[in-house]
C-alpha cells in the first residue's frame, strides 16, 4: 500500500502556543520539578502510599475518606463482577450495557439519600457537564457559588444558560441575585455538600426556605459530603436535617467514600426517567464497568451497616482542625469535614509541601491558576485510617517548616 509523502514529518503544534500555553510553559519550567505532579505510586491510594522511590509516606492526597479501598468486601465484590459480567459492560446500557450490578447500585443510592430513584455516569465530572447541559438551555439562568466545581461550569458552557455567581457561601447573596433573576424560563441554584477547596459546607436549610419564596431548581453537588457528613454519612441533608426531596437533583461521584469511579445523579422519577432515556452524556456513552458498579455497591453497604467508620473520621476531623488552628495555622473557613486547606501565599505553599515528602508527608498545593494568586494553600484530604499521632505529627512538621523559614527565603 502507497503510504502519502505529502503529510509533515512532524506535526505543526503552533497552533495552541498562545498565552495559556506560554503561561503554562514557564510554570513547569520554573516550579514544576518541586510539586511532584503526575509522579507515579506504588501501593494503593490510602492512609499510606509508597512512592516511585519505595519510600513508605503519610498520605494526604487521596480522598480515599472512610478507608474501603481495600476493605475484603469491596475487593471481593469487584473480583466477582469482572469474572462474571467481563471488564467492561462493553455497550450503552440503553442496548447490551445494562446489568443487575448496575439496576443495584442505582436503587441502593437512591435508598439511602431517600429519594427515589438515581442514575449513574461512567464520570463524576462528566455526570455534571451532561446533566447540566442537556437539562437547561438560552433561556435558562444558573447561579452558583462562587467557589463551584469546574464540571459545573462546564456543563453551565454548554448549556448556553446565563451564568451568574453569588459570594461563596453567602445566602443573602444569593437572595439578591434571585431577586434579579426574572424573566428566565428557569432558574438552576447549584452548591456543593462539601467545598473540595476549602472544607467548608453551605446552609442547605436556608436555601431551601428560599424556594418558598422564588421559583428555583435546586442542584447538590456531593462529591465530597457523601460518606463524610451527617450522623451516618448520608450527606448534607442529613447534617441539616433537610428532607432529601426538597432538594430537585442531586450529584454525587462514586470515586470518593465509595472507593469506585464514576459519578451519579439523584431525585424524582420522572427527573431521572428522562435523563437515561435522553441525557447524551449516558445515552451515548458505555455503561459504568461491572467491576466499579460492584465496588461503589459494596461500599455504600459497609457504609450503611457501619455507621462507626463515619463517626471515626469525624472525629479525626475535629481533631485535625483543632491541632492545626492551635499551631497557628490557617485554615480559613474549614470545619468539621475531612478537607482541609492550610492558607500560604504560593511560594511557602510550594516549598512547604516539598519540605513535607522530604519528611515522609504527602500533600499538594493548590496555586494559580486552580485558584486565585491570593488564595494558594496546601489542601490535606483525611483518611479514617489516618492516626491520630500521624496527623499530630504532619501539622507539627508543617508549623516546623514554616517557623524555619523567613520572608526573604520564600521570596528567593
Amino acid at each position: 500500500m502507497h503510504m502519502h509523502s505529502n503529510f509533515p514529518s512532524q506535526p505543526d503544534s503552533g497552533w495552541y502556543h498562545d498565552r495559556r500555553y506560554r503561561v503554562f510553559k514557564q510554570a513547569k519550567a520554573e516550579i514544576g520539578h518541586l510539586l511532584g505532579y503526575f509522579e507515579p505510586r506504588h501501593s494503593h491510594n490510602g492512609h499510606m502510599m509508597q512512592t516511585e522511590a519505595g519510600k513508605e509516606v503519610i498520605n494526604f492526597s487521596g480522598y480515599d475518606y472512610l478507608s474501603l479501598t481495600r476493605h475484603p468486601d469491596v475487593q471481593q465484590a469487584a473480583l466477582d463482577a469482572v469474572a462474571r459480567f467481563g471488564s467492561s459492560a462493553g455497550a450503552s446500557r440503553l442496548v447490551s450495557g445494562e446489568t443487575p450490578l448496575h439496576q443495584a447500585l442505582e436503587q441502593r443510592i437512591a435508598d439511602f439519600l431517600g429519594v427515589e430513584r438515581a442514575l449513574t455516569f461512567v464520570s463524576g465530572h462528566g455526570a455534571n457537564v451532561t446533566t447540566i447541559g442537556f437539562l437547561f438551555g438560552k433561556s435558562d439562568l444558573i447561579l452558583h457559588d462562587a467557589y463551584i466545581h469546574n464540571s459545573v461550569l462546564e456543563g453551565i458552557k454548554l448549556s448556553g444558560a446565563e451564568r451568574r455567581s453569588f459570594n461563596h457561601n453567602d445566602v443573602q447573596d444569593l437572595e439578591e441575585k434571585l431577586k434579579q433573576a426574572r424573566p428566565f424560563k428557569h432558574v438552576l441554584v447549584v452548591v456543593e455538600g462539601v467545598y473540595s477547596m476549602d472544607g467548608d459546607a453551605p446552609d442547605l436549610r436556608a436555601i431551601v426556605a428560599l424556594k418558598a419564596k422564588y421559583d428555583f431548581v435546586l442542584m447538590v453537588d456531593e462529591a465530597h459530603s457523601l460518606g463524610t457528613i451527617g450522623e451516618t454519612g448520608r450527606g448534607i441533608a442529613e447534617m441539616y436535617r433537610v428532607p432529601p426531596e426538597a432538594i430537585d437533583i442531586w450529584m454525587g461521584t462514586l470515586s470518593k467514600s465509595l472507593v469506585s469511579c464514576g459519578g451519579y445523579v439523584a431525585g424524582h422519577r420522572d427527573l431521572i426517567d428522562f435523563l437515561q432515556y435522553n441525557c447524551p452524556g449516558f445515552v451515548f456513552s458505555t455503561g459504568l464497568p461491572p467491576a466499579n458498579a460492584a465496588a461503589a455497591l459494596a461500599a455504600l453497604d459497609i457504609i450503611d451497616r457501619a455507621p462507626s467508620l463515619v463517626e471515626e473520621l469525624q472525629d479525626k476531623s475535629r481533631h485535625f482542625l483543632m491541632q492545626a488552628q492551635a499551631a497557628g495555622l490557617n485554615t480559613g473557613t474549614a470545619g468539621g469535614t475531612p478537607v482541609f486547606p492550610i492558607y500560604l501565599d504560593q511560594q511557602a505553599a510550594i516549598l512547604a509541601c516539598s519540605a513535607l515528602r522530604e519528611s515522609g508527608v504527602n500533600a499538594f498545593p493548590i496555586i494559580y491558576p486552580a485558584v486565585s494568586k491570593n488564595a494558594a494553600r496546601i489542601r490535606f484530604f483525611l483518611n479514617r485510617a489516618h492516626s491520630y499521632a500521624q496527623i499530630d505529627t504532619t501539622i507539627q512538621l508543617l508549623a516546623d517548616f514554616l517557623s524555619s523559614v523567613t520572608e526573604p527565603d520564600l521570596a528567593a
